[in-house]
């Protein structure tokens, strides 16, 4: 018996710890493109931005792998799953047995057709080495254009913002964040953005990247035809799950690897989890790629109790996302930015501040939180265990919104009192 893990983020660090709860002895092995021991990936942006070094960034402790007798094959890459032999095949032609594998290859950028992607100096932010090769060149970096106002791209924007660059972001749709922000929350953060000093273009797009004689992107033309100088251009339109290679072997996909409530395929003994699988949807029921951290770990952990024969099933993943902005904190729960005949919306507007609660008849299946967020957690709680709320409808967009407007038994159940 041995298990195979193809990708060394978080899935594959769910599936290690769930998989050693029930076996300490099966041989476990992780292979990765990436050269790296797993780190958190969110803190790119604070390397990049100076905030952190790299030895601060490891997601378990230097010794994760040997005390969890992991053999890591790290910097390779999967070019094939061969079904009937149970193995997957290397890039460099080495093959590796499984007798259970688990597909944790997580996304890749998407980058649609333009003209100039090929020039240095353009390049993507979702990982290790693209955090490490912008922050090479900042010194020499004076205007970067970010194509995309999503999280990543705002992230890389702010981060090259406090190392003393020059960012234009170039957004598509007419605000910020727009899949997970409505107008007024969008303004809110786009308006931190700019008195920063971060410009902001919206209702437009980079139609060709320029360069030099020595091949150095130095400006784009976007599509309204305006032009724009820069040294660099970082592309962060979306991420998309990096499923390429097992769709060719077989496993079945739509938009990433489609799995059951057990993170199975539809292959036998191959499993997949995190930001490459379509698992099923709490509040929608149904599947659908859900790339966000603790979805990822929960995915793996199932699919490592699976593996191992524990029968473990995932009750579906449920879209979150918090990131803060030059101090103002912004969280989405749920249906945050979804309109619908069968959907109530209630919203607070206050200077600097917006919450907003999307109820479903009784129930709150959506919520957001731009500049206050104290009570997101317990909103989250309401969204996830759908709380009858028809009591404390009225007080959910209170200041003071807390256990007291719960009913006296969800109250003693929440606050443990008997």
């Amino acid at each position: 018996m041995s298990y195979v893990i193809i990708g060394n983020s978080v899935a594959a660090v769910g599936a290690i710890e769930a998989i050693r709860k029930v076996d300490k002895e099966i041989n476990i092995t992780v292979i990765s493109d990436e050269p790296y021991a797993v780190y958190s990936r969110p803190l790119i942006s604070e390397y990049l931005a100076g905030q952190v070094k790299e030895d601060m960034m490891g997601y378990r402790a230097p010794d994760f792998y040997e005390r969890n007798g992991v053999t890591t094959m790290l910097g390779r890459k999967i070019t094939e799953i061969e079904r009937a032999r149970k193995s997957v095949k290397l890039d460099n032609g080495e093959e590796v047995a499984y007798s259970k594998l688990l597909i944790a290859t997580g996304g890749s950028p998407f980058i649609p057709p333009m003209k100039g992607l090929g020039l240095g100096g353009v390049m993507t932010f979702i990982k290790m080495d693209d955090a490490k090769k912008l922050d090479a060149m900042v010194p020499e970096l004076k205007h970067v254009i970010v194509i995309g106002a999503g999280l990543i791209g705002l992230k890389a924007a702010e981060s090259l913002h406090h190392r003393g660059v020059k960012v234009t972001v170039v957004e598509l749709a007419n605000r910020v964040m727009a899949t997970v922000l409505d107008v007024e929350a969008g303004n809110i953060v786009q308006k931190a953005l700019e008195q920063a000093g971060i410009t902001i273009i919206t209702e437009d797009t980079v139609a060709e990247i320029i360069g030099d004689s020595a091949g150095m992107a130095n400006g784009v033309k976007l599509k309204s035809g305006k032009a724009l100088d820069c040294d660099a251009v970082v592309v962060a339109i979306g991420v998309i799950p990096n499923a390429g290679f097992a769709k060719e072997s077989g496993v079945e996909a739509n938009r990433g690897i489609i799995v059951d409530d057990h993170m199975r395929t539809n292959l036998t003994d191959i499993y997949a989890a995190g930001d490459v699988a379509e698992g099923p949807d709490y509040l929608n029921g149904g599947v659908r790629v859900m790339p966000i951290w603790p979805n990822a770990y929960i995915q793996g952990k199932i699919a490592g109790f699976n593996m191992a024969g524990v029968d473990r099933e995932f009750g579906g993943g449920l879209a979150m996302n918090s990131i803060e902005l030059f101090g103002v904190p912004v969280i989405t729960v749920g249906l945050s930015n979804v309109e619908s005949d069968d959907l109530e919306v209630l919203t607070k507007v206050e200077e600097n501040s917006y919450r907003k609660i999307v109820l479903r008849g009784s129930t709150v299946v959506g919520a957001v939180f731009a500049g206050k967020v104290e009570r997101a957690g317990m909103v989250t709680g309401l969204i996830r265990d759908q709380i009858d709320v028809s009591d404390m409808r009225d007080r959910l967009l209170a200041d003071d919104f807390g256990y007291i407007d719960f009913p006296i038994e969800l109250r003693k159940e929440r606050l443990g009192v008997s």
